[in-house]
């Protein structure tokens, strides 16, 4: 192997001179053309458009004739030859290595970008469906919520329409069994005699006096008077009037307004 190795080096050395000893040649006899060349135009005589013509004539002819004719090799030696084409393919070889090579580099880096904007887009992913999932709890919670307080806000004004209901009825009671209208007869129960004599005078119960004072207040707060026509009993309205209940109009002795408590 080592022979056959060493006999493959040497005929290849030799092909190259051989090649090489060809180019020199070659090399000599284009310098012997260019010679001749600058010599014939250091000898051009006056008439130099003729001889510029006869020179175009001549190197068309003579490029026609290179046009035509088929290049040779400078060698036909198969050994030579075999060397050049090894050499040759070597040299492509280490070319198509270093192609090759920056190919895969520019794959990697390609790869990990790839890899790279994948783990983002999973971690947006993420992100977005932990948004997401967010917003549909916290749109469930304040729908419930709402419901909730809607509905605690409910119990509430119905609990408090049931208390004031029960207030009114208890002061209704109290009032009526307290300050019963006025029985000129003075026989039987007060609640009796308050409604037979209601009947025929028709007096309104202290109860309902302090209703319509408080209506009036409510209802339209810029006249908040009220008539105090026959149907108030005097009595009542005097009481009233000395506990700070209720104050008469300033320029109209018949008509008072609930006391401003609450700055109405």
């Amino acid at each position: 192997m080592d022979q056959e190795a060493q006999s493959s080096q040497s005929s290849e050395a030799a092909a190259k001179a051989v090649l090489l000893e060809e180019c020199e040649e070659q090399f000599g006899l284009l310098q012997k053309l260019q010679n001749e060349i600058i010599l014939t135009d250091t000898e051009a005589n006056d008439d130099q458009s003729n001889e510029a013509v006869n020179r175009l004539i001549a190197v068309t002819s003579e490029l026609e004739q290179w046009q035509e004719m088929e290049p040779k090799l400078l060698t036909t030696s198969p050994e030579v030859l075999l060397a050049v084409g090894k050499e040759e393919l070597q040299r492509l070889n280490n070319q198509l290595k270093m192609v090759l090579s920056c190919s895969q580099a520019k794959l990697d880096a390609q790869k990990k970008i790839l890899k790279r904007e994948q783990t983002w887009q999973a971690e947006k992913k993420e992100a977005l469906n932990a948004v997401c999932e967010k917003i549909t709890r916290l749109q469930l919670e304040n729908e419930k919520s709402e419901h909730s307080v809607l509905q605690d806000m409910k119990r509430k004004i119905n609990n408090l329409k049931d208390y004031h209901s029960s207030l009114m009825e208890m002061l209704s009671d109290m009032l009526a069994e307290h300050f019963p209208l006025p029985d000129p007869q003075g026989n039987g129960t007060k609640k009796k005699r308050a409604a037979a004599y209601d009947a025929e005078m028709n007096l309104i119960s202290l109860s309902e006096i302090i209703e319509r004072l408080t209506n009036k207040t409510l209802e339209t707060p810029h006249d908040p008077y009220v008539i105090t026509d026959d149907t108030f009993w005097p009595p009542y309205t005097e009481m009233l009037l000395r506990n700070g209940i209720a104050t008469r109009h300033p320029e109209d002795c018949n008509k008072i307004r609930l006391e401003n408590f609450f700055g109405i």
